[in-house]
């Protein structure tokens, strides 16, 4: 009597759930590493509106003291900084001046003639259409009242 062959081992069964495994586990990484990338970005962004929101508030803020301080003179211009985390902000200041005169009314002045400004500033930084461009508006009005 003849002993049955033992049977032989398969081999190459164990590659089949290695390689599905590595497939998945690299498909996570990469799906991680998007929304990482995604998240940083979004950040950055946030920080660079609000740096811009600042450089346009100074921009008022410029406008404002010339406007006061000036002798009346309503003064447009265009900023560009250099300090700090507002460098390589540009920032446009147009500013644009009415006469109104207290002649009776509910506002009181001893009758007086004042100047009311108003005051716009765009602040931007990058190039239209670039992924790092940012753009901030901001206007205010204020008057030389006493």
């Amino acid at each position: 009597m003849t002993r049955p062959a033992a049977p032989q081992p398969l081999l190459g069964f164990a590659i089949v759930p290695a390689l599905f495994l590595l497939v998945v586990l690299g498909a996570l990484a990469l799906v991680g590493i998007r929304i990482g990338i995604g998240q940083q970005q979004a950040v950055t962004m946030g920080l660079m509106q609000a740096r811009a929101l600042a450089a346009a508030n100074a921009g008022i803020e410029w406008g404002a003291y010339r406007a006061l301080n000036g002798g009346g003179a309503c003064v447009s211009g265009t900023l560009t900084l250099t300090e700090a985390a507002l460098n390589g902000f540009s920032v446009v200041v147009s500013c644009s001046s009415s006469v109104f005169v207290n002649s009776g009314g509910t506002f009181v002045n001893g009758g007086g003639t004042n100047d009311a400004y108003t005051i716009s500033a765009t602040a931007t930084s990058g190039v239209y259409g670039q992924p790092g461009y940012v753009r901030r508006v901001a206007s205010a009005t204020l008057t030389d009242a006493k």
